[in-house]
């Protein structure tokens, strides 16, 4: 016999694993994921998770019995794609442990306690720490079904409990986090204010949910900002820990330093493209933006035909049946020239710019429409730890587009390409600074606004605020549009090695899109059978 001995609340708790237990197979490992993701699920507490601090050591501790089963499994003779998914076990479950000791949303970011969501992310999962009890307003039609009200009550009825728990739960001290948390908040207060101007009656026992969920919020909201004023400690992470989540979380073979420079590269090269494809564009006219929104529809609409075809005909990617009504989806509308953020500035020059990076929609259309064989795969990993496949991958097809010759008949587009690489850049090495603490969120804004091209970072609109804090909540994410980018890069380069004149991007894609959403370190491996990525990550000190 094998045990292992984990101390849990000031008991001796014995965990047995037999020697066929060991030597096990990939059944056990699916049984495994399965009981590891109820136990993910904090308890409820007066019909809300239990984020208290006391349940989170407790929870801390039975961790570790969870990752002593896992590392117990002997995983050498199974297939590669089967080790990839023991090593997604592994990454999750670094991932509740670095939340309870680094990240402590529950404790530092009062915008993790926001339950009410009113649009579908375009990533597997909600970007950023979030609690386990939301509601996706989004999925519900109005006006409500009485089942639909009913369940919609139930969920509101949430809301009270976890914000009376919040009160008692966030004792840090990160003051950027605290104050620009509050902005969440408030939107979960207009988003249920919305709610009770919704057509439709949905019945006495709904309204009284909407109005206890409402009058909780808006107490939040008061006691956030005044405990505000006592906030005055940094929010970032620190350039050890950034490291540490970067390669045990999100399997990114790199250092915050490596980060730096690969940014900076990035930024200096976009910028410079930038200038290149100006002076070659010189003699063209300009690209001029739509300024109705019957210009914008016909636009958006040749925009489609043409992306479709070119991912088609091309021979970009394979032959999918979601691909049009994906896109048809997301096809945006008019916005007037003074409310356009940075991405809207974009798609009112030219939609296909934009609409490159919509692989994010393809992904979520494949998961429907043919789920993963494994369980593993099937849905979203958590703790975004699929944010260097989901958003690399929709930032890489940008460029792979362009130099694939979607721009060919419109060369000036090719600028736009360039802009938004820069912009991606300018706000990594921003939230890079800000995790190390040597920017404030401020600071951060201002480098990201000084060094997207032509001014089209506004400081006067939402959106600059909103990627700034969302990549202060969540480190790493704001690096992994150009991170999760250039590993694509070089996953192209190794297949390409490999298969020599057998290659060609529609069989690339292919292959991509059959291994799932999930990081781009494990991808390469899968794909190439090359994991030296893996035993490096793996026998590194921050391992």
């Amino acid at each position: 016999m094998y045990h292992v001995i984990v101390k849990v609340s000031g008991l001796l708790c014995m965990l047995f694993l037999s020697a066929s237990a060991m030597a096990s197979s990939y059944t056990d490992l699916v049984e495994l994921f399965e009981e590891w993701r109820a136990f993910e699920r904090p308890p409820l507490k007066d019909g809300a998770p239990d984020y208290r601090a006391d349940t989170n050591l407790l929870r801390a501790e039975e961790l570790k019995l969870w990752q002593a089963r896992l590392n117990a499994l002997d995983i050498s003779a199974w297939p590669v794609s089967e080790q990839v998914d023991w090593h997604l076990v592994r990454a999750e479950m670094n991932g509740l442990a670095f939340n309870f000791r680094v990240l402590r949303p529950w404790e530092r970011d009062p915008a993790f306690y926001q339950s009410v969501w009113t649009y579908q992310s375009d990533t597997p999962a909600h970007e950023g720490p979030t609690h386990h009890a939301l509601i996706e307003l989004w999925t519900y039609d109005f006006p409500l079904s009485d089942d639909d009200a009913q369940r919609l009550a139930r969920q509101l009825d949430g809301i009270p409990p976890l914000l009376a728990q919040a009160q008692l739960n966030l004792t840090g001290n990160a003051r950027e986090l605290w104050i620009g948390g509050i902005r969440n908040i408030k939107d979960q207060a207009d988003a249920l204010a919305a709610l009770a101007d919704m057509p439709g009656d949905a019945g006495e026992g709904f309204v009284q949910s909407l109005a206890q969920a409402t009058e909780a919020t808006d107490e939040f909201i008061s006691w956030l900002v005044a405990e505000g004023a006592n906030k005055d400690g940094p929010s970032g992470i620190g350039i050890d820990d950034y490291t540490w989540s970067l390669r045990n979380v999100h399997y990114i073979p790199m250092t915050w330093e490596e980060e730096v420079r690969l940014l900076q590269r990035e930024l200096d090269r976009a910028w410079s493209s930038l200038k290149l494809e100006e002076h070659n564009n010189r003699d063209l006219p300009p690209l001029t933006p739509v300024s109705s929104a019957e210009e914008y529809e016909q636009l958006a609409e040749r925009s489609l035909q043409t992306f479709v075809q070119f991912l088609g005909e091309g021979d970009i990617l394979p032959p999918y049946d979601y691909l049009e009504p994906a896109l048809r989806a997301q096809m945006g509308h008019f916005v007037p020239a003074e409310e356009r953020n940075f991405f809207y500035t974009v798609s009112h020059h030219e939609p296909l710019a934009l609409w490159t990076h919509w692989y994010h929609w393809f992904d979520l259309a494949r998961m429907e429409a043919q789920p993963h064989p494994s369980p593993i795969r099937r849905n979203a990993l958590l703790y975004n730890l699929w944010d260097s496949r989901s958003e690399g991958l929709s930032t890489a097809f940008e460029e792979i587009s362009m130099h694939a010759g979607l721009y060919d008949s419109n060369p000036r587009a090719r600028e736009l390409v360039w802009i938004m690489v820069a912009q991606r850049a300018a706000r990594g090495l921003g939230s890079l600074q800000a995790q190390a603490n040597r920017f404030t969120l401020k600071e951060a804004r201002d480098f990201h606004v000084q060094w997207t091209p032509r001014g089209w970072m506004r400081e006067d609109l939402d959106l600059l605020g909103f990627e700034q804090l969302l990549y202060l909540r969540q480190p790493g994410y704001g690096t992994s549009y150009i991170t999760g980018k250039a590993m694509m890069d070089r996953l192209i380069a190794d297949r390409a090695q490999q298969l020599g004149d057998a290659f060609s991007l529609s069989r690339f894609f292919y292959e991509v899109d059959e291994a799932g959403v999930i990081p781009m370190s494990l991808l390469r491996w899968q794909l190439t059978g090359d994991d030296s990525q893996i035993r490096a990550l793996m026998a590194s000190p921050e391992g």
